[in-house]
């Protein structure tokens, strides 16, 4: 097993609490499911919002799914800067995991296709 980091973002529509919660939840299982992860590998789980998100912790909405409240969860706030994308949910996972980098599945939804269009279907 090695240490992965692997990388996700979606937008939400509005800032409201219950949509940043639903957001959080569906990236991070989503990039579970691509990446066949169980709760276990899970290290740590890094989130980050853009300044104009202000209704909610995207870890609150996360440690409702069952078994991530012993996983620890971290909330930061991304820099303001110009031209960013806007109502931003961002999220590093560190996993133990045999894939290699190359087999990693990062997960980018909603508008925040357009910050790895590289790795967007």
């Amino acid at each position: 097993m090695a240490l992965r980091g692997i990388r996700g973002a979606a937008t939400v529509e509005s800032n409201d609490k219950e949509e940043i919660w639903k957001t959080a939840r569906l990236l991070l299982t989503k990039i579970m499911s691509i990446n066949e992860l169980k709760f276990d590998q899970i290290g740590a789980a890094i989130f980050s919002t853009t300044e104009d998100l202000t209704a909610a912790f995207p870890t609150t909405g996360v440690r409702q799914l069952p078994t991530f409240s012993l996983i620890p969860l971290f909330d930061t706030r991304e820099p303001a800067i110009e031209g960013s994308l806007p109502m931003c949910i961002r999220v590093l996972l560190l996993v133990d995991t045999e894939k290699t980098p190359r087999d990693i599945c990062h997960v980018y939804l909603g508008g925040a296709k357009k910050l790895r269009p590289d790795l967007s279907d």
